[in-house]
C-alpha cells in the first residue's frame, strides 16, 4: 500500500489519465477526493473505486473559478484535516496554429490549463505550508519540449506548467513540499481521440500518424501515466524535486530511422 492513509485530491478524475490515477491510488490505499466538472464522470469514478473497497468521494468544482475552487478546497480539509497530495490535471486541448485560433479559444485553454494549475495550488498550499509537507504534481507534456504542428494554445499551456513548476518548487522547497511535472506522450485517451476527430478528415489515419512518432509504435495508455503518477505521489520520489517525469513513448529523446 505505497499510499496507505493518504488524502489526495485529483482535478479532472472523471474521465483518462485522471480517472485511472484515482482507481490506482485508491487501490493503494489512499483516500481519494475526485474532483470534475462533469458530476455524472466524477461520480462513476468514485463508484468504481468503491466497488473495488476503496475509499473515495466527489467534490464538484470548476478549477478555472476560484471561488469553487476554495469551496473544495475547503471542503476536503473540513472533512480530513488535510490534503497530502495535489494532482493538477484537469486540461482541455487545443487545434489551431496561431492564425488558425480564434481568442476566445485560445483564452478558454490558456484559462483551463494554466488557471486551472494556479488555483488549486494557490488554496492548497497554505494548508500544505502550515503542515511542512506535501506533494503536488502538475500535468504538462511533452509538447513543452517539441515543436508539433497545428498545437499552438495546448504548446503555449503545457510549456507553461513545466516553467511554473520549476519556479513553485523554488518557493516552496522551504517548506518541505514537492512540485513535480508528468510529461506524457501521446495517450489515447478521450482527450486524444476528440483530437483525432478534430483534426483529421480520417481519424483512423491521422491514429496510425500518430503511432509511427513514438519509438514505442503505439501510443501509451492512461495507465501508464498513472503508474509514474504514484511514484510523485509517493514518498519513495521524496529525492524528486522541480523534475520533468517523461511517459513518452520515446518522442521526445528518440528518433526512427
Amino acid at each position: 500500500m505505497r499510499l496507505d492513509g493518504k488524502i489526495i485530491l485529483i482535478t479532472g478524475s472523471g474521465s483518462g489519465i485522471g480517472k485511472s490515477s484515482a482507481l490506482l491510488f485508491a487501490r493503494e490505499g489512499a483516500v481519494v477526493i475526485v474532483n470534475d466538472l462533469a458530476e455524472d464522470k466524477g461520480q462513476e469514478t468514485v463508484e468504481e473505486i468503491r466497488s473495488e473497497g476503496g475509499q473515495a468521494v466527489f467534490v464538484q468544482a470548476d478549477v478555472t473559478k476560484p471561488e469553487s475552487v476554495q469551496r473544495l478546497v475547503d471542503t476536503v480539509i473540513g472533512t480530513y484535516g488535510r490534503i497530502d497530495v495535489l494532482f493538477n490535471n484537469a486540461g482541455i486541448s487545443g487545434v489551431g496554429a496561431i492564425h488558425e485560433v480564434e481568442p476566445e479559444q485560445w483564452d478558454r485553454v490558456i484559462e483551463v490549463n494554466i488557471r486551472g494549475v494556479f488555483l488549486p495550488s494557490k488554496y492548497v498550499l497554505p494548508h500544505m505550508m502550515a503542515r511542512r509537507e506535501g506533494s503536488i504534481i502538475n500535468m504538462s507534456s511533452c509538447i513543452a519540449e517539441i515543436g508539433l504542428a497545428r498545437r499552438a494554445s495546448y504548446s503555449a499551456t503545457k510549456g507553461a506548467v513545466l516553467a511554473l513548476t520549476k519556479s513553485m518548487q523554488v518557493d516552496y522547497a522551504p517548506y518541505n513540499i514537492r512540485v513535480n511535472a508528468l510529461l506524457p506522450g501521446t495517450i489515447l485517451t478521450p482527450f486524444v481521440e476528440d483530437y483525432l476527430r478534430k483534426s483529421y478528415d480520417n481519424p483512423e489515419a491521422g491514429y496510425e500518424s500518430l503511432k509511427k512518432r513514438q519509438l514505442s509504435g503505439d501510443l501509451g495508455r492512461p495507465e501508464d501515466v498513472a503508474k509514474a503518477a504514484l511514484f510523485l505521489a509517493s514518498d519513495e520520489s521524496k529525492f524528486m524535486m522541480g523534475s520533468p517525469l517523461y511517459i513518452d513513448g520515446g518522442v521526445v529523446f528518440g528518433k526512427n530511422g
